[in-house]
């Protein structure tokens, strides 16, 4: 069987007006994989796809070996929990209850929420530093704590698999390592398989174990950071000329500093 995200053939696009076509990736189980490039590239459009937001318009994507649109919606967010980008809650929501809907998946029926629901949103409003606040509408928060209680959300549902889309948008510098720096420990403490699109290229490089690199609906390169990172790849991702080095306590690459290169170069 295979482990992972896999996806065969698949082209996905937005009326009619293709963005990625016959792609095949291979995510693997048990990383932190993070996804890269310019805008416009295809990065949003393959987590909508995997997430099933956006449906194929050819191939398939498998989860451990199932296609995913052969299988219930409820059984799908048992095992994969998708956070989008910019999400949002309903006015006056308190943390705790934004956590709730991460248990919904694992109800039968129109049940209440029982002991074990509870316990499970206690637990996971703790691992991601927010159970002091539990009580606290969204509203009140700062974007690194609102940030974490969605991140919450998703620990309820109690899934192998992680996806999400841009999760530091809008954050500081502080805030994006706070969930970056979270969503690593939940990797290697509990073996979660983590992928994410991020912006931040020396985020992507030292939070990454594995990195596609997209450009044009394609993968452009794939792989650990120091196989990906590169003066080469980043002026065929990006267009431009960076200046790399070593980060001495992680040994990852990360850019120094760039020049924008002209698109004929």
């Amino acid at each position: 069987m295979e482990n992972g995200i896999v996806t065969e053939n698949l082209s996905l696009g937005y009326g009619g007006k293709p963005v990625i076509q016959e792609l095949n990736v291979s995510i693997p189980k048990g990383a932190v994989t993070v996804i890269i490039g310019a805008n416009g590239c295809g990065k949003s459009t393959l987590v909508k796809g995997i997430a099933r937001i956006l449906k194929p318009e050819g191939g398939t994507i498998r989860l451990d070996g199932r296609d995913v649109h052969a299988v219930p919606s409820r059984e799908i967010a048992r095992h994969m929990a998708v956070l989008p980008q910019s999400p949002r809650a309903p006015e006056g929501m308190t943390v705790e209850e934004l956590a709730a809907y991460g248990r919904f998946p694992h109800k039968r029926g129109f049940g209440a929420l029982g002991k074990e629901d509870f316990e499970i949103i206690r637990e996971s409003l703790r691992i991601a530093g927010i159970e002091s606040y539990h009580d606290r509408p969204l509203a009140d928060l700062s974007g690194g704590q609102r940030q974490r209680a969605w991140i919450a959300m998703t620990l309820c549902q109690k899934t192998e698999f992680m996806l999400l889309d841009e999760p530091t948008t809008y954050l500081d510098m502080a805030h994006q390592m706070e969930v970056l720096t979270l969503l690593a420990a939940l990797n290697r403490q509990e073996g979660r398989t983590v992928v994410m699109v991020l912006h931040e290229l020396n985020n992507a490089s030292r939070f990454a174990d594995h990195i596609l690199a997209m450009k044009d609906g394609a993968i452009l390169a794939e792989g650990p950071p120091e196989n990906v990172v590169t003066r080469e790849n980043l002026r065929d991702i990006y267009r431009i000329d960076a200046e790399l080095v070593r980060d001495g306590k992680t040994g990852k690459p990360i850019c120094l500093s760039y020049e924008n290169i002209g698109p004929g170069e």
